[in-house]
């Protein structure tokens, strides 16, 4: 719904198949597993495990001698195959579907809008031709009082049809447009002058006459998918691996040549160097004040201001190659931490996957409730901490220096304590969510203070 609300204005009116809806749906989902597969996983657990409590058949099997962890055996096996699953799944679907996804949502933005002549309108839909209908008959082809501009040659109006009725077909295939004329005149006038340096106007009357228009602009084009090659949400490990190295290629071929550049306006220049004495030559930088210029200046080297100006202007110089090549190092590591980020997403889904189970398993069988309603409440409070915590470790992994791992991985630092937490509690048969034993407690304070009241 989301998808369907955020990019409603670039589908409707493109007159699009019901099967190219259906592909970018399909699409579309698959790229939303990353979400849906953690959600259900917590869901299903505590769901499950809630039902077992709430009918006191885990209290049985624990009578017997069963753990809580042994109980869990299978289903912690079960949980490792989806997870290893998922990384396949993460790894080779999730960036095929958005490549898909994104290469068609990129052709249905560039289509036109369905070509719709409307009475009284001009319309220019159509590249190089504005169409002019006075009325338009009930059966959506006939109209009457046709005027069509011709822009194809971009020289102006210089070349009008007018009609008094035409009717309005396509092919079969969708790929021409037919105005079947009648009882019309056309207008041209030839801009090439004559002799007479006048130009000279065409006039052609006809009985009918039948006027073509290519419409492959309103039809869906594919584009090349290889365009979208570079995108990080389109590529496997692999490829992922390949960009980061060719980023940290570039960022440190951008650092040699900074330093190589750089090199020339630090290294000391003399022009007159053969009329000095080596004792006379002392660094300007230990020299107080103004006595280095005052120095060179005795020598008769350079005049007082040529050697301010020429400093000046290599300093603006190093200035503004250094900038540059620092706005080009941050737009190169801002890539590099957006692929590194991808790539560590494709690992993060399986973890996130066990991590939801032993959140989830443990808190149904604490709380001891099946069903929709409570479980529901608690798994869309703990997927919201969650994705919450993600979002802002990922923003954080994405405009960092060197700081990406722990970026990308602070929700599940998170999630684990309290994974471990639930898991030890719910193994101990903890009461933590039992509403009975916080009333038998506070019942026994409030007996307590009478008691001590009497």
């Amino acid at each position: 719904m989301q998808f369907l609300w955020k990019y409603i204005d670039d589908l409707v009116g493109k007159g699009l198949d019901t099967w190219v809806i259906l592909k970018l749906m399909v699409f579309v989902s698959a790229t939303l597993v990353p979400m849906a597969l953690p959600l259900a996983i917590l869901l299903s657990s505590i769901m499950t495990f809630g039902a077992f409590g709430e009918s006191y058949e885990l209290t049985a099997i624990k009578s017997t001698g069963v753990s809580f962890i042994r109980f869990m055996r299978p289903l912690m096996f079960f949980i490792f195959l989806l997870s290893i699953g998922a990384f396949f799944f993460s790894n080779n679907i999730i960036p095929y579907a958005n490549l898909k996804s994104g290469a068609l949502l990129y052709d249905i933005r560039k289509q036109k809008p369905t070509l719709n002549i409307k009475p009284g309108v001009f319309n220019d839909d159509i590249q190089g031709i504005t169409i002019f209908v006075g009325s338009k008959d009930e059966d959506g082809k006939t109209l009457h009082d046709l005027i069509i501009y011709d822009h194809m040659q971009n020289e102006g109006n210089n070349d009008v049809i007018l009609a008094k009725k035409g009717q309005l077909l396509q092919t079969k295939k969708g790929d021409i447009l037919i105005f079947k004329l009648e009882n019309g005149v056309q207008y041209k006038e030839d801009l090439t002058k004559s002799e007479d340096k006048q130009y000279q106007l065409f006039q052609t009357n006809f009985d009918q006459w039948e006027k073509h228009f290519d419409l492959s602009q309103f039809s869906l084009q594919k584009t090349n998918e290889i365009f979208f090659k570079d995108v990080s949400r389109m590529c496997n490990i692999y490829q992922l691996q390949v960009k980061i190295d060719t980023i940290r290629g570039s960022i440190q071929e951008r650092k040699n040549s900074l330093n190589d550049n750089l090199k020339a306006y630090f290294s000391f220049e003399n022009p007159r160097y053969d009329t000095l004495k080596i004792a006379s030559v002392v660094p300007i930088n230990i020299l107080p004040g103004n006595q280095g210029l005052d120095m060179i200046k005795k020598e008769k080297m350079f005049e007082r201001q040529d050697i301010i100006e020429l400093a000046t202007a290599k300093a603006r110089n190093v200035k503004s190659y250094t900038s540059s090549s620092a706005k080009d190092i941050t737009y190169l590591r801002s890539d590099l931490n957006e692929f590194k980020v991808e790539y560590h997403r494709k690992f993060k889904l399986t973890f996130v996957c066990i991590l939801f189970f032993f959140i989830g398993a443990p808190l149904g069988a604490i709380i001891r409730k099946g069903g929709l309603g409570l479980p529901i409440f608690f798994s869309i409070v703990i997927f919201i901490f969650f994705y919450a915590i993600n979002i802002i470790g990922e923003r954080i992994a994405e405009g960092a220096n060197y700081q990406v791992f722990t970026g990308t991985w602070m929700s599940i630092y998170v999630m684990t304590p309290i994974a471990i937490f639930l898991t030890i509690k719910a193994n101990n048969d903890s009461s933590i969510f039992n509403k009975e034993s916080y009333i038998r407690r506070f019942n026994a304070m409030i007996h307590w203070f009478q008691k001590k009241k009497t």
